[in-house]
């Protein structure tokens, strides 16, 4: 289960939602009220997880969308090679590679033998904190 349909009148801002199979953190959310003829609409955008493109979406408050289920996980940096960091999953002492984060305030703190929080989302990995 690496996501679940969930009415896009519930979605929320800081929630995620699916957007064209790519998680997105959800920025803005406007609600239309129903028409004459229409049911309600929410207008979502949302920003790209992954890849921090921005997407938005219009559909009826009661269709349903997807939300990805966010698997949060800890690891341990094993090493810092260029723009790659080594990890080993703290449960499953997996060892796996994921590029270095964007966000400077992540990357420099990574070093040997500290811990990160990563999320799993769709089978897609990205590191989210320093803990």
């Amino acid at each position: 289960m690496s996501k679940k349909p969930v009415d896009a009148g519930s979605i929320r801002e800081g929630s995620y939602i699916i957007i064209d199979d790519v998680p997105c953190k959800v920025v803005e959310v406007e609600k239309s009220k129903p028409g004459k003829h229409g049911s309600a609409k929410a207008r979502i955008v949302a920003i790209g997880i992954f890849d921090g493109v921005k997407r938005s979406i219009v559909t009826p408050v009661d269709a349903k969308v997807e939300v990805p289920i966010v698997e949060k996980k800890t690891a341990q940096v094993l090493a810092v090679t260029g723009d790659s960091v080594q990890l080993m999953d703290m449960e499953t002492y997996e060892t796996f590679e994921l590029p270095l984060p964007i966000e400077e305030e992540i990357s420099s703190k990574l070093s040997p033998g500290v811990e990160v929080e990563y999320w799993n989302i769709l089978d897609q990995r990205k590191i989210m904190r320093v803990k």
